[in-house]
């Protein structure tokens, strides 16, 4: 089974079963400034966990690419990845435990032919915030798992969020598989065995954990189920190596060519290689550029800890080539063809950027280690500052020799840029996950009033956001246009969002086919990633956008808008941050 199959039979399955498909959202999040990029499906989801009726109904299911940025200095081995890809299906207070459970169940041994006996299954074991998870358990036992085979574990294993300080979370239940064909099929599941692998896991969200750590029922309790395409695939083939598999091999086999080396001899680098480009292609196509903040922060990160294993390898002018089995592998994914003349463009120009000071940064370096059991901070501050050296491949190239890095000086030189960079490498903010504060909504709604003023100020309709971040101190907007405003721009912009402001305009919210959104006027990327109806908030003639919230009832709500900066983000980008006084 390939990943096209598994994907098709998954989603099948699950439309037969009353859900509905929604978009493959972008991998920048559009209303969530808690993280930087979308790192699973129900992410893309949040204000309809939280009760927001969903314009396509209580049964959701979709394919979402995501990336998760936690663990980039463990890829190198044979399953770490940064993108992958998730399955996954949803009821938003409708079908509950067992019949989640029955269906993941059904999907794996009638759709993909997975034997009982090389299943089992873990619940949770319940702590003084929730209970025993009984229902769980007594559903497995009547589809046939032996008692055995089903072990309940605590908080920190199966138990999931809130992403955040606050939001929804739950216990979950998960099911496994006996990966050997050589070694008898074990009586009892031992959690600690490698050898069983995880297939998919039920997320149970029936809770809201409050602002003191209270953990209260949720009035609509949601199914999330997701599964990993790749760890999937690999584990239904009997394979050993995630990069043997379909959507990997052809990458390392143009890798192999490209550096007239064998895989075998070089796993380590030609896996970094394949999965930075391969995360850094989608990346790129969903409007992100190297810099050195942000998604673009670990973006740079990535490219440039793919060059320098391409140097260990003996190859450069590499990341275009080994980019193009990336969109045959993916040729499913409309947005990524459609931007990859600016994928190519920008990785080659930051592989450029980055040889031009590699060479001589790796001389430094290893002047600045030798003979030292640690190096400095005001080191790495000049490795990063003048070399573009993130601080990460500072630390695992130190680590690599051995030695340490002085980090607390290397902040303290840095100060308050290197907060931000960190800030982004970790994808930290201040808010909890899908922040519905009143300060956050109240910025958001002003957010959709100055998109409006841009379009209208600067006489541009194309003008769009490319991103966005809102926390309860400020709102954030990335949008194209290819200069510096001026001040009597800014001012009458503020002007147009104040005079709506005072105007108290109610709020309209509907629903309809992003046909008739279009048709609207509603501001929205028309590019077939909407399902078949989508929420449009409207303010009068004013403004009118495709957005899934949150949103405030009425603009008198909101204060007085002041912009505070206008700056360039990127190239061809401008960033605006404003706040309510």
């Amino acid at each position: 089974m390939d990943r096209k199959q598994l994907i098709k039979k998954y989603l099948d399955f699950f439309k037969e079963k009353e859900h509905k498909e929604i978009s493959n959202a972008s991998l920048v999040p559009e209303n969530d400034p808690t993280t930087l990029f979308t790192g699973s499906g129900v992410e893309t989801i949040i204000p309809y966990v939280l009760g927001q009726p969903h314009p396509l109904g209580k049964r959701l299911t979709n394919v979402q690419r995501s990336v998760r940025t936690g663990d980039i200095e463990e890829v190198g081995d044979s399953y770490h990845h940064t993108l992958f890809e998730m399955i996954g299906n949803w009821s938003l207070g409708d079908y509950w435990k067992q019949e989640a459970v029955k269906m993941t169940h059904e999907f794996f041994t009638k759709i993909l032919g997975i034997p009982q006996e090389r299943l089992a299954a873990t619940c949770f074991k319940g702590d003084e915030d929730a209970p025993k998870d009984i229902e769980s358990e007594q559903t497995y036992l009547k589809l046939g798992f032996p008692k055995e085979k089903i072990a309940f574990l605590g908080k920190e294993d199966n138990f999931w969020g809130p992403a955040g300080k606050t939001g929804p979370c739950g216990p979950n239940t998960e099911m496994f598989y006996w990966k050997l064909n050589s070694i008898p099929i074990p009586k009892v599941f031992d959690v600690n065995d490698e050898n069983w692998l995880e297939l998919g896991n039920n997320v149970l969200m029936q809770y809201i954990k409050n602002e003191k750590g209270e953990f209260k029922e949720q009035e609509q309790k949601t199914i999330d189920f997701g599964g990993g395409v790749e760890r999937i695939i690999v584990t239904l083939n009997g394979l050993e190596d995630n990069y043997e598999a379909d959507m990997w091999k052809p990458i390392i086999e143009k890798i192999e060519k490209v550096s007239n080396k064998k895989y075998e001899d070089n796993k380590r680098a030609m896996r970094i290689i394949a999965d930075h480009i391969k995360a850094s292609a989608f990346i790129i196509a969903d409007g992100v550029t190297p810099s050195n903040t942000d998604q673009g922060y670990i973006l740079r990160r990535l490219i440039r800890r793919a060059v320098r294993q391409g140097k260990i390898l003996g190859i450069k002018n590499f990341t275009k080539k080994i980019a193009e089995p990336v969109f045959e592998i993916y040729d499913d994914y409309l947005g990524l063809q459609e931007h990859k003349e600016n994928v190519m463009k920008e990785l080659d120009k930051e592989e450029n950027n980055f040889l031009a000071t590699l060479e001589k940064g790796l001389t430094k370096f290893n002047k600045f280690a030798s003979d030292k059991k640690e190096l400095s901070g005001e080191d790495a501050f000049l490795l990063y500052q003048s070399y573009g050296f993130p601080i990460e491949m500072t630390e695992e190239m130190a680590k690599e020799k051995g030695i340490k890095v002085d980090i607390k000086g290397f902040n303290k030189k840095f100060g308050e840029h290197q907060d931000l960079s960190r800030t982004a490498a970790e994808g930290k903010f201040k808010s909890g996950l899908a922040d519905d504060s009143e300060a956050t909504t109240k910025l958001h709604t002003a957010t959709h009033l100055l998109m409006a003023a841009l379009r209208i100020v600067l006489k541009d309709e194309h003008i769009v956001q490319k991103g966005s971040n809102i926390t309860p101190e400020r709102a954030r907007l990335d949008f194209n246009f290819d200069r510096k405003m001026t001040g009597e721009e800014k001012k009458q912009v503020e002007d147009l969002v104040n005079a709506r402001i005072q105007c108290s305009c109610e709020i309209i919210h509907e629903e309809m086919t992003p046909q008739e959104a279009k048709e609207k006027g509603a501001i929205g990327v028309f590019d077939g990633k909407y399902g078949d109806k989508v929420s449009v908030y409207s303010v009068d003639d004013f403004s009118s956008e495709i957005c899934a919230g949150p949103h405030v009832k009425n603009t008198c709500e909101l204060g007085h808008f002041k912009i505070k900066k206008e700056e360039s983000s990127s190239s061809g980008v401008r960033r605006i941050k404003g706040v309510l006084e």
